[in-house]
């Protein structure tokens, strides 16, 4: 297809939009993107070619932080905190990630994919074309395989590239309480090598927290996943420093996540190992926490800030990419350009894709088609979604 009269948000470093704009599309690939007076029709008149009348196109949207596999809710727990309990209080009373764990596990392949689907059919209505999505709520060999293996069949149930990453270092199961480091060699680390054969594992990732692992646990993890052949991915930083961020470092991590408390030396060791902070504004909501990650130190040191819906059934029960854009702006400051980059161009870093989140010559054609003028408008709103079509490798699915 060739699509003209547009308003075009490349993403591929400037924040220039390109007004009467024309993207060529052929089988799944962006042949053209430029200016329309540039077009060279010759090479084009084959394709059906189609007026956008001024609408916005950017990127598919990437949502690179997810949990959005589990079973159970944990609207409970939402009251308990509204009542001041914190949520290190839940989790250490049994209830957090182990209530969710305990649901999970009693659940099969296509249970875990029926209860994931309206979630996920939500962000694909705000334009999301790629969608990481964790294991972690099984923390026994069968639930954890089960998770990856209901990821890769929403891959082929629904037009959107699936991107999973084994988290069996989430947090530690009853039955480990007293032995996490057990629980590591024993559970996590076996699994994640069965994982591994089975291809259902694009990265690993891990929980660093007083409430979780430790460094130490989690280097062993991260040690296996560099045997594999496995990019690192970590959960750090979030409720108190614990290390994590100079550990992921270390592995040269695809992302380091959340980031509260995050430190000057920590944003230093991620520039140098080219690492993505994935900011969380959803959960930082949702847990009515004051610490803010440090943007303006990301800033200063040119660490691409990508942001995510941490969609999962406690902290962050949201399923509105849009709406986690605007908290991004709200909550931490960044500007509409750099949310919009955020999801797109700097969270495909976070997930170690080249081949999406611009709209450049030779990327996958996975696009969003809005009908707004300007992409502010995409994060100022709150609860309105403008799309107008999406766009998967090629393919479009009209609103």
């Amino acid at each position: 297809m060739l699509l003209r009269n547009a308003r075009i948000a490349t993403l591929g470093g400037s924040d220039e939009l390109i007004d009467r704009g024309a993207v060529a599309i052929r089988g799944a690939v962006i042949e053209w993107v430029g200016a329309e007076h540039d077009l060279p029709t010759d090479q084009f008149n084959g394709l059906a070619e189609r007026d956008l009348q001024g609408k916005l196109i950017t990127p598919g949207l990437v949502d690179c932080h997810t949990h959005i596999i589990h079973a159970g809710n944990r609207a409970r727990e939402f009251e308990m905190r509204l009542n001041g309990a914190s949520y290190e209080d839940i989790a250490r009373a049994g209830g957090g990630i182990l209530s969710t764990v305990a649901a999970t596990r009693a659940a099969d392949v296509d249970a875990l994919v029926q209860a994931a689907l309206p979630r996920i059919d939500a962000l694909l209505s705000e334009g999301v074309t790629t969608l990481e999505i964790k294991s972690g709520y099984g923390l026994d060999r069968d639930t954890e395989l089960n998770m990856l293996r209901a990821a890769r069949l929403i891959g082929e149930r629904r037009h959107v590239q699936i991107r999973t990453s084994f988290l069996g270092a989430h947090a530690i199961p009853p039955d480990y309480r007293h032995n996490a480091d057990a629980y590591i060699d024993d559970v996590c680390i076996p699994t994640l090598k069965e994982a591994h054969a089975e291809k259902l594992v694009d990265a690993v990732d891990g929980f660093c927290e007083g409430i979780a692992f430790n460094a130490e646990q989690i280097r062993r993890v991260f040690e296996t996943a560099a045997s594999l052949n496995l990019p690192v991915k970590l959960h750090a930083e979030q409720l108190t420093h614990q290390g994590g961020t100079q550990l992921a470092s270390e592995f040269a991590a695809l992302s380091v996540d959340h980031l509260e408390y995050c430190r000057d030396d920590d944003v230093t060791a991620m520039r140098n190992a080219g690492s993505a902070a994935v900011l969380l504004p959803g959960a930082f909501y949702t847990l009515q926490e004051k610490q803010v990650p440090p943007i303006d130190c990301f800033r200063e040191h040119g660490v691409p800030m990508a942001v995510a819906t941490d969609c999962n059934p406690g902290s962050s029960p949201l399923t509105s990419i849009l709406l986690c854009m605007n908290f991004a702006c709200i909550l931490f400051q960044l500007t509409p350009q750099e949310v919009l980059a955020g999801v797109t161009r700097n969270a495909t870093k976070a997930l170690g894709l080249h081949d999406i989140g611009q709209i450049q010559t030779g990327m996958r054609a996975d696009l969003a088609v809005w009908d707004v003028e300007h992409p502010a408008e995409l994060v100022y709103r709150i609860g309105f979604n403008p799309l107008s079509e999406r766009i998967f490798a090629g393919e479009s699915s009209a609103l």
